[in-house]
């Protein structure tokens, strides 16, 4: 009996002990906080861009036609000009002279004609009279017509010359700004040189050059087909080289006859008003335009999208917040958003903060808030051109 209770005893340390020993289970781990928005839903113009350059409305290239020296260059380089200022003087002695042989042969001419006039005017009643020969009329009368001739060379050769001493004045033929000239004072120019002088160009309306793709240009002639023809006025903007945004907008001037099939590219060409002039030719600029417009497109967030291998996804949050991981094909990027072309449906709440915190089926604490807040704490909502889904630059990942 003594055996029996200190074996009794025995097990009761024991299963205290044990009991003393065991552990409460952990409690459950609360749900992580996220902040989620409606899709939004709007229209929306599909937007590219182009590299481009820009050039004058109008570049007149300023050439030598009389040759001689340069005597002096009458404008200052870079600055704009008038129609008719002078810009350039070409030593004009050698004309001078050619001009004063030109005039003295005329003035032969003339005298020339004058006595074959007085002949015919001589021997016109005398052969009436039979009191001379008729050969000796009609040969003062063809000496006339000579001398009349000779008269009309002659005033057209001194006209030339009167022309040519002309050139060596040298104006500007258009408004616009004039670059650097391309000769100096002394240099021999004109003649069977063809020698470049200056370039003007006219920089209001300022003109830019840009290829687009043959897809893009195809949408943009089926959205101007809807519209029935009609121009778009201001369609396009015009990005220079710092970023900044031109603040006139551009028309279309011309597109090219042809699309280029070593690249798929078509080139087009746009004017822009430059009043103030600030956009100069050859500079490096970007052309953005409207090509279309996606009717009631869904919009979210760049950063509310997860890319893992050209595979896209986004977080939904059904109502009884549950987050199902959604694979979705995005579009155009506008500004901050991305247009999401299938995988979502109008209403649906996505997951725009604390994407790194949830997998598929987890239950989130949600804290609702609107696009337009997320956007207006990323990139400007300017649109900029995107790039197909496989190209396209991944989305930050949270």
């Amino acid at each position: 009996m003594k055996c029996s209770a200190n074996n009794s005893a025995v097990l009761l340390v024991t299963a205290a002990l044990a009991i003393g020993c065991s552990k409460p289970p952990p409690p459950s781990p609360a749900p992580p906080e996220v902040q989620v928005a409606v899709v939004l839903q709007r229209d929306v113009p599909i937007m590219v861009e182009s590299i481009g350059q820009t050039l004058g409305s109008t570049e007149v290239e300023v050439t030598a036609r009389a040759e001689g020296f340069l005597q002096s260059v009458d404008f200052k380089e870079g600055t704009f000009v008038k129609k008719g200022d002078l810009l350039y003087t070409i030593d004009p002695s050698t004309l001078e002279a050619a001009l004063a042989n030109a005039k003295g042969q005329l003035a032969r001419a003339q005298a020339d004609l004058a006595r074959a006039s007085q002949d015919v005017a001589r021997y016109k009643p005398l052969v009436a009279l039979n009191a001379i020969p008729r050969q000796q009329y009609d040969t003062a009368v063809s000496v006339e017509r000579a001398a009349s001739a000779a008269v009309d060379a002659a005033a057209a050769a001194a006209h030339s010359a009167e022309i040519d001493l002309g050139y060596t004045r040298i104006y500007a033929p258009i408004d616009g700004l004039v670059g650097k000239t391309e000769v100096k004072t002394g240099n021999l120019v004109g003649g069977k040189q063809n020698t470049l002088l200056t370039t003007v160009s006219n920089v209001d309306p300022i003109h830019v050059r840009f290829t687009i793709a043959e897809q893009d240009y195809l949408r943009y002639s089926r959205s101007q087909r809807e519209r029935g023809g009609t121009p778009d006025p201001g369609r396009f903007v015009l990005i220079l080289s710092d970023g900044s945004v031109h603040p006139q907008r551009g028309d279309l001037v011309f597109a090219d006859r042809l699309v280029d099939p070593t690249t798929g590219t078509l080139l087009l060409e746009a004017a822009f008003p430059n009043p103030d002039k600030l956009v100069r030719s050859g500079q490096y600029a970007r052309v953005r335009a409207a090509v279309d417009l996606k009717k009631g497109a869904i919009l979210v967030p760049q950063r509310a999208v997860k890319e893992l291998q050209a595979t896209y996804t986004v977080a939904v949050v059904s109502g009884d917040d549950k987050v199902s991981m959604r694979t979705v094909k995005p579009g155009d990027r506008i500004g901050s958003l991305w247009v999401i072309d299938s995988g979502l449906a109008p209403g649906e709440k996505v997951v725009v903060e604390g994407l790194q915190k949830v997998r598929e089926g987890v239950t989130v604490k949600a804290t609702t808030v609107t696009i337009a807040d997320v956007a207006s704490a990323g990139a400007s909502s300017a649109a900029v051109p995107a790039a197909p889904p496989a190209a396209a630059a991944p989305a930050a990942k949270e």
